[in-house]
């Protein structure tokens, strides 16, 4: 078994001295918008809330390996707060991420609808341990006329993966309760952290998840032979992430994206899908179409 589940406070967990070697984190916490969390005050005074995401982002670094990466999300009027947290607590910006999502913007009355959220890509120390540069083919956009022959490299403009957050746009992925209901409101897709872990890390590296949630992170890194990390709070979480990996849902192979990043340059050490990889690209599109 190549993860870590551990119940309890993240704030807490990340002082033992057991833990090490981290490679890169997905750091998605609760956004303090007053949401309903069993275990969890989302409605903390600001002050409070964002020393508590700087005590984190701190712990996180010392327990970070030279040149590993964090993935911090948040909502897009806290970027200020987000950059500010980790340029304390010693992280070095490398990109600012806009994910861009596919349902209508939030429409607001004194000024533009919110349409994104964005995540701030960081490292310890001036250069990235691991930087993959991924090939993405997305749709030609309109007024192109010509596809392209080996698609084109990841910006920092997110605009291809769906969010899970309202409704039917939600789709199979997002777990369930009984009666239909979402189990977790805020449950991050399997595509974006696809993206997020071939990115920044190899084979056999460590990814931690200290608001793991629904243990999306974990199920990812388990399928790209990455070892992981994750801490939750909420026992009811704990055990749906558990079973999340010990009996893996069709919706959440990350299998179906392979097509997706087949031009990358490196994928064959990157992804650890050996019989796949060793089939040429032809075969492999058209096996996926």
């Amino acid at each position: 078994m190549s993860y870590k589940i551990i119940c309890g406070s993240c704030t807490e967990k990340l002082k033992s001295k057991k833990l090490k070697g981290i490679d890169l984190t997905f750091l998605d916490p609760p956004f303090n918008q007053g949401k309903e969390y069993a275990e969890h005050d989302d409605n903390l005074p600001d002050e409070i809330y964002w020393q508590w995401m700087q005590e984190i982002c701190s712990s996180i670094y010392a327990l970070t390996s030279n040149g590993g990466a964090i993935y911090f999300m948040q909502r897009e009027k806290n970027t200020e707060y987000v950059l500010n947290c980790l340029r304390t607590s010693g992280w070095n910006l490398q990109n600012l991420i806009v994910w861009k999502k596919k349902s209508s913007a939030v429409p607001c009355s004194n000024k533009f609808g919110k349409h994104y959220q964005i995540i701030a890509f960081a490292t310890k120390g001036k250069k990235s341990r691991v930087f993959n540069r991924l090939r993405i083919n997305p749709s030609l956009p309109a007024g192109y006329k010509l596809e392209r022959e080996n698609g084109l490299y990841v910006t920092d403009v997110w605009d291809d993966i769906r969010e899970l957050t309202s409704g039917y746009f939600a789709g199979d992925e997002a777990l369930r309760n009984l009666n239909g209901e979402r189990f977790h409101k805020q449950q991050a897709p399997i595509s974006l952290l696809l993206r997020i872990i071939l990115s920044s890390t190899k084979i056999g590296d460590t990814v931690l998840d200290p608001f793991a949630g629904t243990g999306t992170t974990l199920v990812v890194a388990e399928q790209l032979g990455r070892k992981s990390l994750g801490i939750e709070l909420d026992p009811m979480n704990v055990e749906c992430i558990e079973n999340r990996l010990t009996d893996f849902r069709n919706d959440d192979n990350i299998q179906r994206y392979f097509k997706d990043y087949i031009h990358t340059e490196n994928l064959s050490e990157i992804w650890d899908t050996d019989e796949i990889i060793s089939t040429n690209k032809n075969k492999v599109l058209s096996l996926f179409r």
